[in-house]
């Protein structure tokens, strides 16, 4: 968990008294079909139940999947903020919230695969590659 994953946030609304609510928004450093880690310095307990919006950012327009329902399984303590171990609740087969997340994951995908070959394109050899 070393960087955040490149454009995807996750927004979700937590309760801040008894009409006040309060809209969150939190780097994701893991994403999978199951669930996903992110970092806040909001306080949950393992056992919380958040709903979550993924929002992917593209250059003309967003890859959106909102509505998750999820479950706080883990929390991990970094400085003054936390990672959280999120689970996804199961999603029926072809549910278009299964599909939208399987399309931000295959973008995800691609978009962490370029980036790796462009670290390692611009490693510390390729300056003796040009100038062979």
């Amino acid at each position: 968990m070393n960087e955040a994953l490149p454009d995807l946030t996750a927004r979700f609304r937590i309760k801040r008294g008894l009409f006040r609510r309060e809209t969150v928004e939190a780097l994701l450093f893991e994403l999978d079909s199951y669930g996903c880690v992110l970092k806040t310095d909001k306080v949950f307990k393992p056992g919380d139940n958040l709903v979550l919006d993924l929002v992917m950012d593209m250059p003309f327009d967003k890859i959106r999947a909102d509505g998750i329902p999820a479950l706080v399984t883990e929390r991990r303590k970094h400085c003054s903020n936390f990672f959280y171990s999120i689970d996804f609740h199961e999603f029926e087969d072809g549910s278009p919230l299964q599909d939208k997340l399987a399309r931000i994951r295959e973008v995800l995908s691609r978009k962490l695969s370029l980036k790796s070959r462009r670290v390692s394109s611009s490693g510390p050899l390729s300056g003796f590659r040009q100038m062979a």
